[in-house]
């Protein structure tokens, strides 16, 4: 059985003029990278300030290893490492500075992995802390969260700011911190990542919940998206009409089969003149687009 590490349970929070996250309900289970996927002001910050005990909610709970966050945020610290949307650091002079009084925070004693993650972050410590770039205090953050060796890491946007480079050498630290067996709730507006690390995502839009998606069964879903090109579209045209469910765009249709029912869908070929045939892979930016579309329907019924 898994155990359940962080639980949101009908969360909300009512800003006023539809602003805030309504009866969100989540379960992050121990050793899972948790992807929270939403454009920005979705509410994936306003959830995560609830998992860290910066908000109270209006309605519904939240626990994080079964304790309130509101109520026993020093105990929830304990073992919790964050990464903040908007990086703010104390008025201190250097990240060397900042990184001695993050380790008496974190009441670590041994600095060899916090030395490790400076090094492959390509990051100078002595840099005055207030003059950093972007990317700079984005790499001086992830230290600061990683170093403490906490089984849970909560994190906000953490790419923000960082080169290609980097951003690649993050998500390996995140798999490193995943094979650690800790437990990982990352929100993100990049598709890429998410599908790069994640095991579960949940995608958020004005402040609910539309779906949430094992990506391991996702990738390896048994309906199997095909594009056919006809010379003309008249064969497309027929195609559809013998295919209920095809999507035409000029010469060419779109359309999904089961694994079961490729047979039958490739035998409606039969006849029509056909210049190329291609399978295209479940795609997570697709599924979103096609999520917050349905999504607006729905409103728009309302």
């Amino acid at each position: 059985m898994s155990k359940t590490v962080i639980s949101v349970d009908h969360l909300t929070k009512d800003y006023g003029q539809g602003r805030g996250v309504f009866n969100v309900s989540l379960d992050i289970q121990e050793g899972e990278v948790f992807g929270y996927l939403g454009t920005n002001g979705s509410g994936k910050t306003t959830t995560i300030r609830h998992m860290m005990g910066f908000l109270k909610p209006d309605g519904g709970a939240v626990s994080v290893n079964g304790l309130n966050p509101w109520k026993n945020a020093p105990d929830v610290m304990k073992s919790v490492s964050y990464i903040p949307g908007e990086i703010a650091f104390p008025d201190l002079k250097t990240g060397t500075d900042f990184f001695r009084v993050q380790a008496r925070f974190l009441g670590v004693r041994d600095f060899s992995y916090m030395n490790h993650l400076i090094d492959i972050l390509g990051l100078d410590p002595s840099a005055n802390l207030k003059r950093m770039s972007k990317g700079m205090k984005q790499k001086t953050a992830i230290v600061a969260a990683l170093m403490g060796d906490r089984d849970i890491l909560i994190l906000d946007e953490p790419t923000t700011g960082l080169d290609p480079l980097m951003w690649e050498t993050f998500l390996e630290l995140i798999r490193e911190e995943k094979a650690k067996g800790r437990t990982i709730f990352m929100s993100s507006h990049i598709f890429e990542e998410i599908e790069e690390v994640c095991d579960r995502v949940a995608i958020i839009h004005n402040g609910e919940i539309q779906s949430v998606l094992n990506l391991s069964q996702f990738r390896h879903s048994s309906v199997r998206t095909f594009q056919v090109e006809f010379s003309e579209e008249a064969s497309a045209e027929a195609f559809c009409q013998r295919l209920p469910g095809s999507v035409q765009d000029g010469p060419r249709v779109r359309f999904d089969a089961a694994a079961r029912d490729v047979d039958g869908a490739f035998q409606a070929l039969d006849g029509l003149r056909v210049v190329s045939l291609s399978e295209s892979h479940p795609d997570l930016e697709d599924y979103f687009m096609k999520t917050l579309q349905d999504s607006y329907a729905k409103e728009g019924l309302r």
